[in-house]
């Protein structure tokens, strides 16, 4: 049971003013939600964020404009590109300078809260109530603050993704009803090493899923940054911490990857009973792996289906509690006035070209799902329009009537919800990545992307080592498999691409390229 030290309202008396609650999960892909459909879905639906998109809209154009969490945090917070708010990389540290819109928010009578993954180096401000976990935050028995806690962060028994959850009821059972609200809820899950809930240790024990088309991609026409990266799931998914075979943990060379020391302290978390069940079933993932001893590709795809179940179970646990907080808002009468946004901080690779995690401009990682229930507008809709992540400050800002500052980047997607697409939307949209170098090892790259084509310039910081573009054609090459650079026949798309690109970085003061 959660204490709350809010003082309960009898009757709602929040005017005509639209409620938001904004819901941000960690790494989810738009590839696992089957309202977007696909071949994984088929064999793990996810029901109640489907529920969602047939009550709203579902983005199908989605992009994010740096794909790393804490930058795409930062661009919610400010409506900022990563090199206007200051966090370029996941350990930077945002300009607390700029105003947050959960400040404008609060300035214009709204009740705000967050709770989940905060992830940023500050403290929240500008939030009437909020529960953050630690750093990224643990999976089984996580550490939360709250304003109440003293600046220190208290273990909390259970489940993040319920957890998190819990804390977003407790806000709305004990909020100000006079007041409209702005709830944020962002989840942990399903962030990497995706530990999923006891319930669900055995779902999917049986299933084999669909290896992507990609999945032996050998980069062949691509610059070198897409060679040297570290994100292959073969070389660089790791069997202890990733995969959980924590009983080899003793056992050369394992004893030695990376963070193996991690998948024991994420163990320790648990009680007695979340590490027995945790143990029973893993022990079978153990024994496979003794008997298979699996090497070359036959790891490869070994690694990959028990990836993907961990991934999964985890978004079972997901879905479940974006279906309890709809149910909430269902039973307390306030879906009529109340807009619900559902997205990801990024999107993730789900043995596309090989890969696992995010960070790259190609599409699996650049675009990210977006869903978005519009009270009393078209309902199971879908968009085409080019959005990002720029666009949610505004738009949340446009929900509750208040004008957007001058210097936010992006646009309210409010017209587009209510079926209308300006004439003056963008035809295109920009990205840059700067973490280079960190882990994955990805370079640092910048590009523009329209309805059709896109352009990527990976580049070196120091002008020295690295200088090379790629460009394609996303109707023909949907996977981005034929980098048609230096291509004559695309020699007018390329200059119109550069010139646009070239205008992106003057426009917006970019300072590397």
């Amino acid at each position: 049971m959660i204490n709350s030290v809010w003082s309960h309202a009898q009757n709602d008396r929040s005017s005509d003013k639209l409620n938001i609650v904004y819901i941000m999960t960690d790494d989810h892909s738009y590839q696992t939600i089957s309202a977007y459909g696909g071949e994984l879905t088929k064999l793990a639906p996810t029901p109640n964020l489907d529920r969602l998109a047939k009550k709203g809209m579902l983005f199908q154009r989605a992009f994010v404009e740096n794909s790393l969490s804490t930058p795409s945090r930062a661009c919610l917070m400010t409506g900022l590109y990563s090199h206007q708010n200051g966090q370029r990389t996941l350990f930077g540290m945002v300009d607390t300078t700029k105003t947050f819109v959960s400040e404008i928010l609060q300035q214009n009578g709204y009740q705000t809260a967050v709770v989940g993954k905060w992830h940023m180096r500050c403290e929240p401000k500008g939030f009437d109530y909020y529960q953050i976990l630690f750093d990224q935050g643990a999976y089984y028995n996580p550490e939360f603050k709250s304003k109440e806690t003293g600046g220190k962060y208290i273990r909390r028994e259970g489940y993040a993704t319920t957890l998190t959850t819990d804390y977003a009821i407790n806000f709305l059972e004990h909020r100000n009803n006079s007041k409209p609200f702005c709830l944020f809820v962002h989840h942990k899950a399903p962030h990497r090493n995706w530990m999923p809930e006891s319930k669900y240790l055995h779902l999917y024990e049986d299933v084999e899923f669909p290896y992507p088309d990609t999945f032996d991609d050998d980069y062949s026409t691509r610059c070198e940054p897409a060679h040297s990266q570290q994100m292959e799931i073969d070389k660089c998914m790791t069997i202890v911490y990733d995969l959980k075979v924590n009983q080899l943990k003793d056992t050369e060379p394992y004893s030695k990857e990376w963070n193996a020391k991690g998948m024991q302290l994420s163990l320790n978390r648990m009680n007695p009973s979340e590490r027995q069940q945790w143990e029973a079933a893993y022990v079978k993932r153990y024994e496979d792996f003794q008997k298979k001893q699996p090497v070359g590709q036959d790891l490869k795809r070994w690694k990959y289906q028990e990836y993907l179940k961990d991934y999964l179970r985890c978004i079972k646990s997901v879905d479940d509690e974006v279906g309890r907080l709809l149910d909430y808002l269902e039973k307390h009468d306030l879906m009529k006035n109340t807009v619900i946004v559902y997205t990801s901080d990024q999107g993730f690779y789900m043995g596309e070209h090989g890969w696992f995690d995010k960070r790259f401009m190609y599409e699996e990682s650049f675009r990210t799902p977006l869903i978005i229930y519009y009270p009393e507008k078209k309902k199971n809709s879908k968009c085409k329009a080019l959005v990002q992540n720029i666009d949610y400050a505004p738009t949340i800002l446009d929900v509750a009537g208040i004008a957007k500052p001058d210097y936010m980047v992006g646009n309210s997607l409010v017209p587009l919800l209510k079926g209308r697409i300006p004439n003056e939307w963008r035809s295109d949209i920009y990205y840059h990545y700067y973490d280079f170098p960190a882990q994955h090892q990805v370079r640092r790259h910048d590009g523009v992307r329209d309805n059709r084509y896109k352009l990527i310039h990976f580049y070196d910081a120091k002008k020295k080592h690295l200088n090379c573009d790629e460009l394609y054609d996303l109707q023909k090459d949907p996977n981005e498999l034929n980098n048609l650079y230096g291509d004559i026949k695309y020699k007018k798309i390329q200059d119109r691409l550069q010139k646009r690109l070239d205008s992106y970085r003057i426009e917006l003061k970019v300072d590397e390229y």
